[in-house]
């Protein structure tokens, strides 16, 4: 029998919002005015600077946030995210983009499953477009394609018509607004430096899943983005990056057997394919990055987890 996970949750938990600040102050507090509509009240706000140009913090402190912080990074950004979660004061934690605004219930509506769903370890609220506010970017994910590595966002770019309304668990969570109950981070861990960016919340995700806790979406939470959708070309370094932590990825948090088969799959079919892709584009670069994600994960010998 799978043994039970049971969390305790205060009447009234104190969360920690966690965002992050790079060159993008007048965003940031932007942000930062949405969150003066919240109806809770039980909250601190932590602003990472990531070593703005300018530093931020006199125009930050000028609008006077309600019980807001400033960090400063040191190092790489999971090392300032780690170091913010360590510091928040709540019993949860929200982490959210800084090019985001909240809706006024986003804090309550995110809170509430955890009240009565003790298994529960992540909650994700409905993400919409800021400037086309009924195009959906987040409801939820779909389950892991073990040929390819890859899981698909729920809903995204659809027209809201009501048709994601209802709250589900999800396979995945998204690393740009959840809320986390604190002492699940010490569990999981969060941020590994080697997935930094790319594969990051889906890492995350597969060890809240493993150590036994469920993710929610929870659509009666509205959060916008702000990031435009534009047409998505990878840069060399992109592409490094995305392929090593796509292998890694599969390696850590799949079965041998689904290791396996990802990796045949990868070798047969993206392999060829992607360098086919590359050479007819002219792009050597990214073709070089290609196979320089893929010998990194050689070198060093990607452990495999059953």
């Amino acid at each position: 029998m799978t043994e039970k996970k049971f969390i305790l949750v205060k009447a009234q938990p104190f969360v920690s919002i966690i965002t992050l600040n790079w060159n993008q102050t007048e965003i940031t507090c932007q942000f930062l005015e949405s969150t003066r509509e919240l109806n809770y009240k039980h909250y601190e706000t932590l602003v990472c600077d990531m070593g703005s140009a300018a530093d931020p913090t006199a125009q930050i402190y000028a609008g006077n946030y309600p019980n807001m912080r400033i960090l400063k990074a040191d190092g790489h950004r999971e090392n300032i995210v780690t170091r913010a979660i360590q510091q928040a004061k709540g019993d949860f934690v929200l982490l959210v983009n800084n090019h985001t605004e909240l809706s006024k219930n986003t804090l309550d509506e995110l809170l509430a499953p955890f009240l009565t769903d003790h298994n529960l370890g992540v909650t994700c609220p409905k993400i919409r477009s800021f400037y086309k506010k009924n195009e959906i970017q987040y409801a939820g994910y779909n389950s892991l394609n073990i040929f390819t590595g890859r899981n698909h966002i729920v809903g995204y770019q659809a027209e809201d018509k009501g048709q994601f309304d209802i709250p589900l668990y999800t396979n995945g969570a998204y690393s740009g607004a959840m809320m986390i109950k604190k002492n699940i981070i010490a569990q999981s861990g969060i941020l590994p430096p080697h997935f930094f960016v790319y594969f990051d919340d889906s890492d995350f995700s597969a060890r809240i899943l493993k150590s036994g806790y469920k993710i929610l979406y929870q659509p009666r939470a509205v959060v916008y983005n702000k990031a435009r959708i534009r047409p998505y070309r990878k840069s060399a370094i992109q592409v490094f990056y995305n392929t090593r932590n796509r292998i890694r990825f599969m390696c850590q948090n799949s079965s041998v057997m689904q290791c396996a088969v990802f990796l045949f799959f990868f070798s047969v079919l993206t392999v060829p394919a992607t360098t086919i892709q590359f050479v007819l584009m002219r792009k050597f670069s990214h073709l070089q990055s290609f196979y320089k994600g893929i010998w990194w994960n050689i070198k060093r010998g990607t452990k495999v987890y059953a």
